[in-house]
């Protein structure tokens, strides 16, 4: 992987959507760094002016402050503008604009304890058939041999190959429990649930070897469910995607013709 990938505040973004994000990120720990020094120096305040001293009664009756009541709405204000100036229009961009299919890299991501799997479509860029009954160690993701769009698929575990510079469209699952699909880098994160395909897209603006971890504490193996994230450059994907291809399978052979003689009559 990189190094230093990470920094004292944010990784890197090598997304063409990160930027909106680590703004609002930026923003949110600025308030709540403000917030926090805030109300701790008005509970030192407190203390000192509150504090027990000899001749000083305490007052029961709640204190009616005008300035909490400015502060307290400041604080609102400011959060419905995180909500709404920030987040909404952050969320809405990304929702609304998914890659055009023809033109996007295709993977499939099944999670599973513990380890990533994923699936190229290869040259014909159609998805082959899968099946839970032929999944097995050498067929993580029970690919269907039978199946003529499979035959040139690619299945990798813990190694995540797609091209820098062009869209990316993946569908996110799990075999079993809930995992999250996460890249920092790419400022990608999504839960993926048992029985739903889940899509997630994204585009590389740097080549590079990064990480994909799971964010989500899916059981005593979680710590190494992680996967290389390798962004090629067009050539290198191109090389790895000849190298890793499954080899033309040869259509059966005619059968000979039966040149035994037929048994005499008596």
């Amino acid at each position: 992987m990189d190094e230093k990938v990470y920094g004292w505040w944010l990784p890197p973004d090598i997304s063409t959507h990160g930027a909106k994000i680590d703004q609002l990120i930026s923003v949110l720990h600025w308030f709540m760094l403000l917030l926090f020094v805030g109300w701790g120096i008005f509970f030192v305040w407190c203390l000192v002016k509150y504090r027990a001293r000899e001749g000083h009664k305490a007052i029961y009756a709640p204190v009616h402050a005008i300035a909490t009541k400015y502060i307290e709405g400041a604080v609102v204000v400011v959060e419905i503008f995180l909500l709404f100036g920030l987040s909404t229009p952050v969320w809405l961009a990304y929702k609304n604009t998914p890659p055009d299919e023809k033109n996007a890299a295709h993977v499939r991501i099944v999670g599973e304890q513990f380890a990533w799997n994923f699936q190229y479509p290869g040259k014909d860029g159609k998805f082959g058939k899968t099946n839970e009954s032929l999944i097995g160690s050498d067929n993580p993701l029970g690919l269907d041999p039978d199946d003529p769009a499979g035959k040139d698929d690619i299945v990798t575990v813990n190694q995540l190959h797609f091209p820098v510079h062009k869209p990316v469209y993946v569908e996110v699952s799990s075999k079993d429990v809930i995992h999250s699909f996460n890249i920092p880098v790419l400022r990608v994160k999504q839960d993926t649930i048992p029985g739903q395909q889940i899509p997630v897209w994204f585009e590389a603006t740097q080549a590079g070897h990064f990480e994909l971890a799971c964010a989500q504490l899916c059981g005593l193996g979680h710590y190494r469910m992680r996967a290389d994230v390798l962004v090629d450059t067009p050539e290198d994907y191109a090389k790895w995607e000849a190298e890793n291809a499954p080899p033309p399978q040869e259509a059966p052979a005619a059968a000979a013709p039966d040149t035994t003689p037929a048994p005499e009559k008596k």
